[in-house]
């Protein structure tokens, strides 16, 4: 085995520390767009409002004036008074306002406080980058054999995918959302699952940790994106009810998100692609299992939770495709199968004991 550097493992914590901090400042920038959109939104509200007010009293005026010209002109055949157009109840498109583009592409007006919450999101993943770097570096080996290790790889797989997303979609309104989880992750991982560098335990000792690990992060990342999709997805399903009903718009910041449908759509495309890496985690393992103990299956904790994993999701997409359980009740069951994610990587590790119970906490 290689020798521990632990000047390595030092650079690595500090490099992990300024991650944190710079995800923390990235956070209070994505935040800040929100806000600020907010509030221009409310003052367009309130400016239409307004210019909606003098058009009905102009109205009035036009309408009385109308009226007593109708009645001098009665018996000559003047026809009926025109009508106002009626608002739109349209809640869906984003041409109205309402909501934002379906196709979710970059329009033309530029968010400047947006532009550098990303840019400073690029710069926190660079840095954990590094740190993850340097942690494998110190070891000697691929940086995920315990949960420090896994949490810390997980969110910078996390926020790497959602920048690349970002490469192609518009969906800087989930910086907020994902980056907070980002920064959940780090904190938690330092604070909680803290574990100094050190060699594997001989059940990890092997190339499939490289296989199974790496699809098993690249899923869960996948799936914490649709779980914050599917979040927005409810919250902004209740608002468009709710402006269907001819109710006040409450969350104008909304205006950010696209509609309900267009949420759940994407999110379905990526929780089917994040099933086929989940599939394959639960394939790997199960050959790593027969390696390592001599056994494909043996009903441990941690592969029974991630064989619950497997089932919920597939659920959700059967259920999705074939059975037509679209809207809330699709994107409850994504939130239901990320929470399954969330319980086998903390509870799982942390309070049941098997063959799996080498977290390091």
């Amino acid at each position: 085995m290689s020798e521990i550097n632990e000047g390595f493992a030092l650079l690595s914590e500090q490099l992990m520390l300024v991650a944190g901090l710079a995800y923390a400042v990235a956070l209070g920038a994505y935040v800040w767009d929100l806000v600020t959109f907010s509030q221009t939104v409310k003052k367009g509200m309130a400016d239409a409002d307004t210019a909606a007010a003098f058009a009905r009293s102009d109205t009035a005026l036009v309408g009385a004036s109308a009226g007593a010209a109708s009645s001098a002109a009665q018996g000559l055949g003047a026809g009926p008074q025109g009508r106002a157009a009626r608002p739109s109840s349209k809640t869906h498109g984003g041409s109205d306002g309402v909501t934002a583009g379906d196709t979710m592409r970059y329009g033309g007006k530029k968010r400047t406080v947006a532009r550098v919450a990303v840019a400073l999101t690029v710069v926190a993943v660079v840095v954990q980058g590094l740190a993850v770097l340097f942690r494998g570096l110190a070891a000697g080996r691929v940086p995920w054999g315990n949960m420090y290790e896994f949490c810390t790889t997980g969110s910078f797989t996390v926020a790497l995918v959602f920048l690349l997303v970002l490469s192609r979609r518009d969906l800087r309104f989930l910086g907020t959302f994902v980056v907070s989880l980002v920064l959940l992750m780090i904190v938690a991982a330092s604070v909680s699952f803290w574990t100094p560098v050190g060699h594997l335990v001989p059940a990890l000792q092997s190339y499939w940790i490289v296989i199974h690990v790496s699809i098993a992060v690249l899923s869960s990342a996948l799936f914490t994106i649709t779980f914050a999709m599917s979040v927005l997805q409810l919250i902004q399903s209740r608002r468009e009810a709710a402006l269907a009903a001819g109710k006040k718009d409450k969350a104008p910041v909304m205006r950010l998100v696209p509609n309900a449908l267009s949420l759940e759509n994407l999110a379905y495309r990526i929780n089917g692609i994040a099933f086929v890496g989940w599939t394959l985690t639960v394939m790997f393992g199960a050959i790593w299992a027969e390696k390592a103990w001599g056994r494909f299956w043996g009903w441990d904790t941690k592969e029974v939770w991630s064989f619950v994993i497997w089932v919920v999701y597939a659920g959700y997409l059967h259920a999705r495709a074939t059975k037509g359980w679209t809207g809330t009740r699709a994107a409850w069951l994504s939130i239901v199968g990320y929470l399954c994610v969330i319980f086998n990587f903390t509870i799982v590790n942390m309070y049941f004991s098997g063959l799996h119970s080498y977290a390091g906490v």
